[in-house]
């Protein structure tokens, strides 16, 4: 190489260098720093008033609070830009034949459907209630993986002015506002896509919000039934229900077992970003819209901060929502979701065994206990509480209490103790025995009637 030469690539050598030296101290285009829930507790808060608010009168699917939740959800994607399905209903100008009794014409981010339940419908229901689920997407950013997709999950309905599945009938319609069951995983969602949306990552995200979960979680049902992606193409779901009530940092993470890799990420994330005291529960299964998904071969992860006195009932409000704690578990599930949309391999999923069946029902037997559902490694069911003026706090049941035996049959589980009760019916006398201080306690309960 000549002199000339020689000093000419020096020279450019000095210029790269320069120029990356430069680059390395502008904040990067691509990969803007993660946002963090913690400085949009505002907006989550503002969201939960909203969706638990008087005006939207429960988000029962099939009433105009329902579908009024809907589009507030559905504006916030359009405001983000978010990708939304491409199907007939959402490019047509008209309604598919279909869907043209009890809707108007469908919004982009709307998947209709019309939730049907048998029980409903022996409750006094209609038969068949039309509704819808909110579908956006976050296009993933890298090639090699944005043809699998991670979805991110919420149910928005709730009761409404009925008192099918109510914990409160006697109080006839009053607005069952569904703060933290489940405008607080609704609100999560949202959050989410403004995280998201502002940073994705490899996998496709998609966002979902589900109605006629309180029915018979039909709206996941429907969604994977008539999935917009492959189902075999999805890494995970993941499913925020019910995680507005934050206490002692105790956050319930079920699914930790649906794969092989689950529970190290989950608890390398906690101890890194979490910091919650975590009660894993390896199944897929249970009452929200996982379990639709793990039903389809797909690994799950339900974040859950545990029921409480006011879980279906008119006084689960926006006032009560533990909001700093809320956006902690936003921040964890983002973590979650990060790891696992950027991760080069897919998970390995785990057919976990079902658990036990209940039995078939009883009397509408009341007992006014508060299951602690965390507690997976206690043998009977620990309490979290027991409701004002039940016949468990009658009958002495504190919280904390251990239930072991109920009616003269033994509980390990909650499994146990559901089809114990069930056996019985209202105006029954039952001994309980519960685990106090490490001593067994014999008490005597009059059992209620559900509602009275």
């Amino acid at each position: 190489m000549s002199r000339v030469l020689r000093a000419r690539a020096l020279r450019a050598a000095a210029f790269a260098a320069a120029a990356l030296a430069a680059a390395a101290c502008q904040p990067s285009k691509l990969a803007p720093a993660p946002r963090s829930a913690m400085e949009d507790t505002a907006q989550i808060r503002r969201d939960i008033t909203y969706l638990a608010s008087d005006a939207l009168e429960g988000r029962a699917p099939g009433t105009p609070g329902n579908d009024t939740a809907a589009a507030y959800i559905a504006r916030l994607y359009a405001a983000l830009k978010l990708d939304y399905v491409k199907t007939p209903e959402s490019v047509r100008a008209a309604c598919p034949a279909e869907f043209t009794e009890g809707f108007a014409c469908a919004p982009r981010y709307m998947q209709r459907f019309f939730a049907k339940s048998v029980a409903a419908a022996h409750a006094g229901l209609p038969s068949s209630l039309a509704t819808q689920n909110v579908v956006a997407i976050i296009p993933g950013a890298d090639k090699r993986l944005k043809d699998q997709y991670v979805v991110v999950g919420a149910h928005y309905d709730h009761l409404g002015r009925s008192t099918f599945n109510a914990q409160d009938p006697e109080a006839g319609n009053a607005i069952r506002h569904g703060a933290d069951d489940n405008a607080s995983g609704s609100a999560a969602v949202m959050e989410l896509a403004r995280i998201f949306a502002g940073r994705p990552v490899g996998r496709t995200i998609v966002l979902v919000n589900f109605s006629g979960e309180e029915l018979g979680v039909l709206g996941s049902e429907y969604f994977v039934q008539h999935a917009p992606v492959p189902v075999d193409s999805m890494m995970v779901m993941v499913n925020l229900d019910m995680v507005g009530r934050l206490r002692d940092d105790k956050l319930i993470v079920q699914g930790s077992g649906t794969a092989t890799e689950l529970k190290p990420i989950l608890d390398s994330l906690n101890a890194s970003v979490g910091h919650f005291t975590m009660s894993l529960i390896p199944d897929g299964y249970g009452p929200s819209d996982h379990a639709s998904f793990y039903a389809a071969g797909v690994p799950v992860v339900f974040y859950f901060t545990d029921v409480h006195e006011d879980y279906h009932r008119a006084t689960d409000v926006a006032e009560k929502i533990n909001i700093p704690g809320e956006a902690r578990v936003i921040d964890f599930a983002a973590a979650v979701v990060r790891e696992l949309g950027d991760r080069p391999s897919r998970l390995t999923f785990v057919k976990q065994p079902p658990p036990k069946k209940m039995g078939p029902g009883g009397g509408g037997a009341w007992f006014g206990s508060v299951p602690d559902m965390g507690a997976v490694d206690v043998t009977g069911v620990r309490l979290s509480g027991v409701s004002p003026g039940s016949p468990a706090e009658k009958a002495g049941v504190q919280k904390g209490d251990i239930i072991v035996e109920f009616g003269g049959d033994p509980v390990k589980d909650i499994y146990d103790y559901t089809n114990a009760l069930q056996k019985h019916k209202p105006g029954d006398t039952v001994q309980v025995v519960v685990m106090r201080d490490g001593q067994r306690v014999t008490l005597t309960a009059v059992l209620g009637r559900r509602g009275s």
